[in-house]
């Protein structure tokens, strides 16, 4: 799409465009609840190690978990990453998602909110959220071609900060998807001038390389999150979407490209080696370990969608609670382990590096070493 082109349109073609995002909005949640969407390459942080402490020296009773989230206060530095809104089964989902983060005390984004921009009568199931949750960050969440309705996009949940997603693969691989990607970064910048909240742009899978994070930077955005591989496989979802429709051809390029990308644990390094931005990871984040190995490779926070998707579809806002606290405890268990107090200690302790996260490092002449001992 061209720089800054509107969202409006043809009054028919309008209504038809609303009706199809609906629609995906809710195959989207049931392909991810119903068949295995997961990448079979992994987030590589599993070549991420920590030096044991067996003398902490801290009273783990005493960690504290509070963090500085891209210049906001949370009780931790857990997101709970955008999933959905745009469909009216979606609202119950994001009411329990927003009223575990007001529990919890951490921010929480929403699903991209062009279904609301599109159709009024879908605000409810985003608007809910800031409802639920008045006292944590909220990330807003828009298409770089929405220029036009960004600042609409954050009144509509009064959210703190507006996130851009980037999803070329899954728009490569989507039955309906806009491959027309000129004219992106500029789209990026205006809409930076065009809002006044923090700016993040986000993938939603295959990662963040250094490239792009350098351009991001220069666009004006104040965050990036890196949304890397190892979790859900948008590519993989979109695959069984073609099926639905027949389209054999996006089904084979779905298959083809359902690891396609940037593992999260190398994505954060080359993002956090050329910018001085915040970063969240996301992609395939799965435990308080992971969490904490994130923030060890300097991220401000770690995101996680997939692990609180079936708690808030099927169960209550205490189940999602639930899930929340047992990565926390996680990561306060590794923090114990490692000797640090607070969350931003971390960046500081030595690390090992292995595998093939470190053969990648190698061939992209990135200093591991410098890298392990958090210089």
């Amino acid at each position: 799409m061209s720089k800054g082109k509107p969202v409006e349109n043809d009054g028919n073609d309008l209504i038809e465009e609303s009706v199809m995002t609906k629609r995906r909005k809710i195959e989207h949640i049931e392909i991810c609840l119903q068949e295995n969407v997961q990448c079979n390459r992994t987030t590589l942080l599993e070549d991420v190690g920590f030096v044991h402490k067996a003398l902490p020296e801290i009273d783990k009773d005493a960690i504290d978990l509070t963090t500085n989230f891209i210049g906001l206060h949370a009780g931790a530095p857990l997101v709970i990453a955008a999933m959905t809104g745009g469909h009216p089964d979606t609202t119950a989902i994001n009411k329990r998602l927003a009223e575990a983060a007001e529990e919890m005390k951490i921010p929480i984004g929403v699903g991209s909110q062009r279904a609301g921009i599109e159709n009024p009568d879908l605000i409810e199931s985003f608007r809910v959220v800031r409802d639920a949750a008045p006292n944590v960050p909220i990330i807003a969440n828009i298409g770089a071609t929405h220029v036009d309705v960004a600042a609409d996009a954050v009144e509509m949940i009064d959210a703190d900060i507006l996130a851009i997603h980037l999803n070329p693969l899954q728009e490569a691989i989507q039955p309906e998807g806009d491959c027309n990607s000129m004219g992106v970064v500029d789209n990026i910048a205006l809409i930076v001038e065009s809002v006044d909240v923090p700016v993040m742009v986000k993938e939603t899978g295959a990662g963040i390389s250094s490239e792009v994070a350098m351009a991001l930077e220069a666009a004006g955005v104040s965050a990036i999150d890196i949304g890397g591989v190892g979790g859900t496989s948008w590519a993989a979802v979109e695959y069984y979407r073609a099926l639905r429709e027949n389209d054999s051809i996006k089904a084979q390029l779905g298959l083809t490209f359902w690891d396609w990308g940037i593992p999260t644990a190398l994505s954060l390094i080359l993002v956090t080696d050329v910018t001085k931005l915040d970063v969240v990871a996301t992609g395939g984040i799965r435990s308080g370990v992971d969490i904490a190995k994130t923030l060890a490779l300097g991220a401000t926070a770690a995101g996680m969608a997939y692990p609180f998707l079936e708690p808030a579809v099927n169960g209550t806002t205490q189940d999602v609670i639930a899930e929340i606290e047992l990565h926390l405890e996680g990561l306060r268990t590794a923090m114990y382990l490692t000797g640090c107090e607070k969350v931003e200690d971390l960046a500081a302790i030595p690390l090992t590096i292995t595998g093939e996260l470190r053969e990648h490092l190698e061939s992209l002449d990135l200093d591991y070493l410098k890298i392990a001992k958090g210089q």
